[in-house]
């Protein structure tokens, strides 16, 4: 059996096309939203930096990002980083990605607990993502069994960073939603709008954690059809 050329591919299938599902989701919404403007008539960057001020963090500072949905906190810095169609705009849909970001600088602010566990675990996944599948498969061709095993703990110590990070991404949701609604900076009948955005965002990450499980079990399965 052939590694590059092995049966095992095909338990990626399901994750893959989930995957693919996901961001095409993720991109077909927010675009659609995009072309909804807010009653509140703010863009982006407005809301962000309002939330930010009324929970106390006017330390956070709220820069904008090149690219496509590159919206990130970076906690290191206390920047919250929004691209342009974000920044600018005052559609629901860019109120809505802005809110989830504050919502992890609250969630970093607060202590929130999974954010916690899941900025310790980034280094260790972040090596992890890299080495995993070198390790493995060295372990894999000249049948070094603790090569392998140390590839596997690699890709597991990845795989709980992409698990711990659904609960993050949920919570900042929840939290994005309930900003924008009761500091009133969308209306009532905006509320599912947004709400549909988060919700094809967080697929992408749901869609991240099903293709790394799948990837581990295929792992193992390689690991112990070459004991044999």
């Amino acid at each position: 059996m052939f590694f590059w050329y092995d049966p095992t591919y095909l338990l990626l299938i399901p994750a893959l096309i989930f995957a693919l599902y996901a961001q095409s989701k993720v991109s077909s919404t927010f675009q659609r939203y995009l072309r909804v403007a807010s009653s509140s008539g703010l863009t982006g960057a407005q809301v962000a930096r309002r939330i930010l001020d009324s929970n106390g963090l006017y330390d956070v500072a709220v820069e904008q990002v090149g690219g496509h949905l590159t919206d990130h906190y970076d906690p290191r810095r206390k920047v919250l980083r929004l691209s342009a169609p974000v920044y600018g705009s005052t559609s629901v849909a860019a109120l809505g990605v802005a809110a989830h970001e504050t919502g992890h600088a609250i969630q970093h602010a607060r202590n929130y607990v999974p954010l916690g566990i899941r900025n310790n675990l980034f280094p260790i996944a972040s090596i992890g993502s890299q080495m995993a599948f070198p390790l493995f498969i060295m372990g894999f061709v000249f049948q070094w069994d603790v090569l392998m095993l140390v590839g596997i703990w690699f890709f597991i110590a990845a795989l709980a960073f992409q698990v711990v990070t659904l609960p993050v991404e949920f919570d900042a949701s929840r939290r994005a939603i309930a900003l924008l609604t009761n500091g009133g900076y969308i209306a009532p009948n905006e509320a599912p709008h947004a709400k549909a955005v988060l919700s094809a965002a967080a697929l992408t990450y749901v869609a991240a954690a099903a293709m790394a499980a799948s990837q581990l079990f295929r792992l193992l399965i390689l690991r112990n059809s070459r004991r044999r």
